[in-house]
């Protein structure tokens, strides 16, 4: 009996999670040492492989440029592997010999990890890196439209892994994803976390399942060019930021706030690296592309080059064209510009001020970008610091592309895949996920400090105590103080607190 393509892949999933569960077992008895081997080779494998998946990809999924995929590939294979090659995260991995606290890692066991159809093949480099250097095992439900080119990343890593020791099933993958699979996957008894990059639906999902679970949420990023900046060199990132890879990471930048001062020289500088300007006319059909309902995205637009775009709209733009802008003064649901767009398309918005220019990144933020990043160009540290602080994000990214420095490839930011949004968007974690991420951690603690403890009643019968002697105290000042003509009854109260003080502290 031949089952239909929804059960056929439930019962995929099952069996990868069984094998997977079984791997992963006899995984965590490995020494640090031979994981490590491990991960080292499934990260070499996957970065010799970095080019022809990259192609595979934009093939496939007919989105973004295969250069640029490449250099995501490297930064999710070689670039993740360096960032977490001499953690400990196997066995005991600290001793606080002083307080006399040893810490032990263990993984968490079977990972489900959710992959986007954006970054399918560098997500999935580095969710097995990540993953596997922990001690646990994975089972991958790839996004239907790039199942080839991330499951064709997986059979280089699992290869790389069996060749180095690693047991059969360690790395799992549902090769026909559906959407019920993917749900069931997240409910699996024998899935122990979730990393779920992807839609909204699925991160929530994710968080819905009863399971640990490592979601995000959208990127709408501002970026401020404030009027101290380098304009020149700041325009060349914003627009190469932009435009890398057709705008498909979720930290690029989707909207520039630009000050009134140099208006006129971001906009010149602009259309020197390839942008073009819509007139009133071309805005509106370019609205209609955008956008195919209140707050939506049309889903034909992610990943497409600027030429394609204007295509689409029916304009008529020059060869060259990089990136397509149009003037904006409004934010909201109903303003297509003013969405995340994850592709080469900008609004620009003109501030007073840096107040003027807080509160619009603010409201560009609060549609739907809030707890991802936010990006700044200026040569003012106060003002970084100030912006900083009021910005409801987890990542400031300061002079460099938003896209790529957010994820670490020009920032000191840990290599990741995956950025959490905090409790600004909802977020268990703010950090860029990594392999710390993906391991528990149990602690032995020996007693080094001495505690008293009360008996019960002890204390009540003392304070007890305590009045009646006070109380027969005052009686007999009261008596004495009749009986005795000239005797300074304030001088015999002195002295009783006197003689009750020393009783109680005695006692």
């Amino acid at each position: 009996m031949t089952l239909d393509k929804d059960l056929s892949s439930i019962q995929e999933m099952r069996d990868a999670v069984e094998k997977a569960n079984k791997a992963q077992l006899e995984f965590m008895q490995f020494s640090q040492w031979k994981i490590d081997s491990i991960v080292k080779a499934i990260a070499t494998a996957a970065f010799h492989q970095s080019k022809e998946l990259a192609q595979l990809a934009v093939e496939e999924t007919g989105m973004g440029v295969a250069e640029h995929k490449l250099l995501k590939n490297q930064v999710g294979s070689r670039d993740v592997y360096e960032s977490i090659k001499d953690e400990k995260t196997i066995g005991i991995i600290h001793e606080d010999k002083e307080n006399k606290v040893t810490e032990i890692a263990y993984p968490y066991g079977v990972v489900a990890a959710i992959i986007p159809t954006t970054n399918p093949t560098s997500t999935a480099m580095f969710k097995t890196l990540t993953a596997l250097k922990s001690g646990n095992a994975i089972v991958v439900s790839p996004h239907p439209r790039a199942k080839k080119c991330t499951v064709e990343t997986l059979k280089v890593c699992m290869q790389a892994a069996l060749e180095e020791g690693a047991p059969e099933g360690l790395i799992g993958w549902i090769s026909e994803p559906s959407m019920e699979a993917t749900n069931q996957l997240m409910t699996h008894p024998d899935v122990n976390l979730i990393l779920s990059t992807g839609g909204g639906g699925l991160v929530k999902a994710a968080y819905s399942s009863g399971k640990p679970a490592y979601g995000v949420g959208p990127g709408n990023v501002p970026v401020y060019i404030e009027k101290s900046a380098n304009v020149e060199k700041s325009v060349q990132m914003v627009v190469d930021s932009k435009t890398f890879d057709h705008g498909t990471i979720c930290a690029t930048e989707q909207a520039i706030v630009v000050d009134q001062a140099i208006h006129e020289q971001v906009k010149k500088e602009l259309q020197k690296n390839g942008s073009y300007f819509c007139n009133r006319e071309e805005k509106k059909k370019m609205e209609q592309v955008i956008s195919i309902g209140p707050g939506k995205v049309n889903p034909d637009i992610v990943g497409k080059s600027a030429l394609k775009i204007a295509e689409l709209a029916g304009l008529d733009v020059p060869s060259d064209t990089r990136l397509l802008i149009a003037e904006e003064d409004q934010v909201g649901k109903n303003i297509p510009f003013s969405l995340e767009k994850l592709a080469p398309v900008f609004a620009l918005y003109t501030a007073q001020n840096s107040n003027d220019a807080k509160e619009r990144c603010l409201e560009l933020l609060n549609l739907g970008g809030r707890g991802h990043s936010f990006s700044i160009h200026t040569e003012d540290d106060h003002l970084v610091r100030e912006f900083g602080k009021a910005m409801p994000v987890s990542r400031v990214l300061v002079n460099t592309l938003s896209s790529i420095g957010a994820v670490g490839a020009t920032t000191a930011l840990a290599p990741s895949m995956t950025l959490g949004c905090g409790a600004y968007g909802g977020n268990i974690s703010s950090d860029n996920i990594t392999a710390r991420h993906l391991y528990n951690v149990k602690r032995i603690a020996y007693g080094v400090k001495e505690a008293e403890i009360p008996q019960p009643g002890k204390n009540d019968a003392k304070v007890e105590s305590n009045k009646q002697v006070e109380s027969l105290m005052k009686d007999a000042v009261e008596k004495s103080g009749a009986a005795a003509e000239g005797i300074d009854k304030t001088k015999i109260e002195q002295l009783v607190k006197q003689v009750l003080k020393e009783y109680q502290n005695q006692s």
